[in-house]
């Protein structure tokens, strides 16, 4: 470990209700959402982390948690003589605050007393729906460097990205001298910090501060969100706050397209993001499941995650996530299966046919095209779900519409020539 990231505290924000990504986020939180069949989307800040040499971890959590909490304190346990730890903060309610986070400042305002714990000399604050690989020792050792009180991860955009994002003005030394939130497109002109065809610089949601600075910043401004009030703020008080460019691949997954392209990008020969990394693996909970089984099936593009059973289905660009089961016939096309979080008994297979309940997974005959399944759904024989582009958002007892993406929700069933 690289001795001055030991003083590096990290805090990984658990967002809010997620509702850009619902109905992924109807019984989970958005960094517990599954990514490529294996992950969750809090495994990729915490790798990055500990890949970075920072091994104390703090992530802020409320709405929707318990299986973010589950996954983290099974998964990340350092041994007694690493002084490593991933901690959970909850939003609780105290003798000085009755309320809840109201934005990611007020989420560390109200746990200003922990933060200052570690006694950190920099605290890293990270997003817990963001997928890239990033050393952060390099950025911390950039901050350090131009002795910034802020330090903001930037990426290059071109005008047509810039308008959805937070635009950053920086001079050519790094400093950054002005911010604006999302600026309309026919007022992008001025905003240019580099050349080329990306010109513009935006925030990527990721900061290093000085551990002064933030408790300063968070005591004396009263606005609850970071790109809204507390970066503004350090820059118009003639703070230190410098740009940190990353050319490196960056996603947000803060919708259901982007959660849909981004795994089905992950199917391609030369994927923009390798889980295959032999340098720099993402970590993710220790699974003993048995190898894939497939039966006489054509699959072509799939990424395939272990436990699953596969008979004489055809899979073609599609993601199929861990203890999967696809029947005899089946077509899935452009397909994201997060699969289950448990095997069928002999006995619960006999208590379906009892009660008329398709089994876990994609029954015989059935037709699934551009779609998600999330975990622990049934769907029958014999039952087509088809792209729905273009039509209105959605949502039903079986199955949601957002962005022309059909989402059977979690513990779905979908009943035997079923047409959506």
């Amino acid at each position: 470990m690289l001795s001055f990231m030991k003083d590096v505290l990290a805090v990984i924000m658990g967002g809010g209700a997620g509702t850009r990504l619902y109905p992924l986020t109807k019984l989970r939180a958005k960094p517990a959402v599954p990514l490529a069949g294996h992950y969750r989307l809090i495994d990729i800040p915490i790798s990055n982390c500990i890949h970075s040499g920072i091994n104390r971890m703090y992530v802020l959590t409320q709405f929707n948690s318990v299986s973010l909490h589950r996954h983290v304190t099974r998964t990340y346990q350092f041994d007694n003589f690493s002084e490593g730890w991933v901690r959970i903060l909850a939003a609780e309610q105290t003798p000085v605050s009755k309320s809840w986070y109201q934005g990611t400042a007020d989420a560390l305002r109200k746990q200003l007393f922990q933060l200052q714990v570690p006694k950190p000399r920099d605290v890293l604050i990270l997003a817990g729906d963001h997928l890239y690989r990033m050393d952060y020792a390099d950025f911390v050792r950039f901050h350090s460097v131009n002795e910034a009180d802020l330090s903001i991860a930037v990426k290059p955009v071109g005008a047509a990205d810039a308008p959805g994002l937070g635009i950053l003005k920086a001079d050519s030394e790094g400093r950054i001298v002005d911010f604006v939130e999302k600026p309309p497109a026919d007022q992008l002109d001025g905003w240019e910090s580099i050349e080329g065809d990306k010109p513009y610089l935006a925030s990527m949601g990721i900061y290093v501060f000085r551990t002064p600075a933030l408790i300063q910043l968070l005591r004396n401004e009263t606005g609850s969100d970071f790109g809204k009030h507390i970066i503004p703020a350090a820059i118009e008080k003639g703070r230190r706050v410098y740009a940190y460019r990353f050319d490196g691949y960056w996603e947000d997954i803060g919708t259901i397209k982007a959660f849909y392209d981004v795994n089905l990008a992950m199917t391609r020969p030369d994927p923009p993001f390798d889980f295959f990394s032999a340098e720099w693996p993402i970590y993710t909970r220790s699974r003993y499941l048995p190898g894939s089984r497939v039966i006489d099936s054509n699959l072509m593009r799939v990424l395939l995650a272990p436990g699953c059973i596969i008979n004489r289905a055809t899979i073609a660009d599609s993601v199929v996530g861990l203890r999967s089961t696809v029947n005899a016939g089946a077509h899935l096309h452009r397909v994201v299966m997060m699969g289950a979080d448990d095997f069928e008994s002999v006995a619960e297979v006999e208590e379906n046919r009892r009660m008329g309940l398709p089994d876990l997974g994609v029954g015989a005959g059935s037709v699934i095209e551009n779609a998600i399944l999330d975990k622990g759904v049934r769907i029958g024989r014999n039952v087509v779900i088809r792209n729905h582009a273009g039509a209105e958002d959605e949502e039903t007892d079986t199955y949601v519409i957002r962005d022309g993406i059909v989402v059977v929700p979690k513990g779905a069933v979908v009943p035997d020539n079923t047409v959506i």
